[in-house]
């Protein structure tokens, strides 16, 4: 009996009320057809009904792969689980997940993308849940949010602390999957799946094995259909003993914009020259600053947002292969990419399955880690995950949580105050206008990132902006670097809406900084 079928064929696997999980990171290896078909079959037949999905990266975007928007509808999605969400522009509209979730029409909880991986990975060898200490202190922990994106879901908690072993552990039940709908590049007639055109394998194995395990359907769309035995033993990355359906998709995007890049999946080694270079702008001037933080041969998680840029600086430098970059969606090496591409890298070393490098990320087995804030407060807490006046400019916390957790350093990066115009002149910062929105207060919107659990752990924390670097220290947030041509009081203390100390051995930012040129950059050893 065939496998293969159409999507719409696949979408009547999926029974009323099942629990199904999506292999996806925005566009990249997005299931997109399957989950069109499934959002057709509720418009045609008013089924599937009452499912709850679960994402541990988000499933779509707003910039040309609807992904969980197919399924976005009352009545067909009632309870969602997201590491992250489809997010976009202030003004675009907002995906249709983000208009169920504000309008109560649906139970949706952020939960850090390692934990629900790890929830999966539970369920597969039928195992009652997840201790863990990634969360505590933060959104994630029950006495405080508890992962609730909203009043439905504050009703119904997910995760709650208890005590094991003498010591508080949070803990989330596993999570078994009816139905997993997954993602590859070429499936054979017997579901064997091989994925060298996609640029992670992300969680698909331990999707479907926990599908598989707990007595659920495995759907898989993939680009292409070959026959049985043609892909080599090597190169299947989940075998067709797991997989029940298969759904080809030719015109599948390699990721959100991206027909298809060889140097994402590793089959072109691109040349370095080229990467692009960042123009000289406060926020390269950020993310230099940013990259003096490091050391030779160390290995760097890197998140969104300015940090993205440190790689390029790199490059530029002629340090590149200096640091190993690791992405949460699994690229080990290479460059990670910038925009629609992000998530990805080209010339990458090695894909690691996400499982696996969560598990490295939340036991702080990396040297550091170079991520973006949106707040930070008095106690040193960031925020990345939540603005509550446009809930879809953000996209949840997605690894933000469990990467921070135990990491030996991390460096967080940012404008110092939002909407500020200034400009860099005879390598000076000029304030020409000052920004309407602090971004160091007193308290954070929600708590991404616990200043008072990184002091108790021994974490060291640093905050770069364009005007000044400030430490995380025993006594609070320190300034102890500022910009050439700023004052400390007027430009630094006056515009945060939270007091700042300011270091007694206060230094000048490095002047080479602020000049367009080459900044002769020298990494010392580890």
């Amino acid at each position: 009996m065939t496998k293969q079928m159409t999507a719409r064929d696949a979408a009547n696997l999926v029974p009323d009320g099942a629990t199904v999980a999506v292999n996806s990171s925005s566009g990249l290896c997005c299931p997109d057809a399957v989950l069109r078909g499934l959002g057709e079959r509720f418009d045609d037949e008013g089924a599937p009904r009452d499912l709850t999905t679960i994402h541990p990266i988000a499933a779509g975007d707003m910039f040309g792969t609807k992904g969980v928007d197919h399924i976005a509808k009352p009545g067909l999605l009632t309870r969602i689980i997201g590491g992250s969400y489809p997010s976009g522009p202030s003004k675009a509209e907002p995906p249709l997940v983000w208009q169920m979730i504000t309008a109560e029409q649906v139970r949706a909880y952020n939960v850090p993308s390692g934990i629900i991986f790890d929830m999966l990975r539970e369920a597969a060898a039928k195992r009652p849940g997840v201790l863990t200490k990634v969360g505590m202190d933060t959104f994630v922990d029950p006495d405080i949010e508890g992962c609730a994106m909203n009043d439905a879901a504050r009703a119904e908690p997910i995760v709650k602390r208890m005590e094991f072993e003498g010591e508080d552990w949070l803990y989330f039940k596993s999570m078994a999957p009816n139905v997993a709908i997954i993602r590859a590049t070429t499936a054979d007639e017997k579901g064997n799946l091989s994925f060298e055109h996609e640029g992670a394998y992300l969680g698909a194995m331990e999707m479907a094995l926990a599908a598989r395990n707990n007595g659920g359907v495995v759907i898989a769309q993939a680009k292409r259909v070959a026959a049985a035995g043609s892909i080599r033993p090597h190169d299947v990355h989940v075998p067709g003993i797991l997989v029940d359906a298969i759904v080809e998709a030719p015109d599948q995007l390699q990721t959100t914009a991206t027909e298809y890049d060889p140097a994402i999946s590793g089959e072109l080694t691109r040349p370095i020259e080229s990467f692009r270079t960042a123009e000289f702008n406060v926020g390269k001037v950020i993310a230099r600053r940013v990259a003096m933080e490091l050391k030779d041969g160390w290995a760097v998680n890197i998140g969104f947002g300015i940090s993205a840029n440190v790689p390029r600086i790199l490059v530029e430098e002629g340090l590149h292969g200096s640091v190993t970059w690791m992405i949460e969606q699994g690229a080990v090496g290479g460059v990670p990419l910038l925009d629609f591409k992000f998530g990805c890298s080209a010339n990458a070393e090695a894909f690691v399955p996400s499982p696996h490098q969560f598990c490295y990320f939340q036991a702080g087995g990396f040297d550091a880690s170079l991520l973006s804030f949106l707040e930070v407060d008095k106690n040193g807490s960031v925020n990345v995950s939540r603005l509550s006046a446009i809930p879809h400019r953000t996209a949840g916390a997605g690894g933000f949580v469990d990467i921070t957790a135990r990491a030996r350093k991390i460096v967080f990066s940012g404008n110092f105050n939002a909407g500020a115009k200034m400009t860099i002149e005879n390598g000076q910062v000029k304030i020409l206008q000052e920004g309407k929105v602090a971004k160091f207060v007193d308290e954070v919107d929600q708590i991404s990132f616990s200043g008072k659990r990184a002091k108790a752990q021994g974490q060291d924390v640093t905050y770069v902006t364009e005007r000044c670097v400030i430490k995380l220290t025993d006594q609070g947030l320190m300034v102890t670097e500022i910009a050439p041509g700023l004052d400390v009081q007027r430009d630094v203390l006056d515009q945060a809406a939270t007091p700042l100390l300011v270091s007694d051995d206060l230094k000048t930012m490095d002047p080479a900084l602020f000049d367009p040129v080459l900044m002769g950059l020298n990494l010392s050893a580890a």
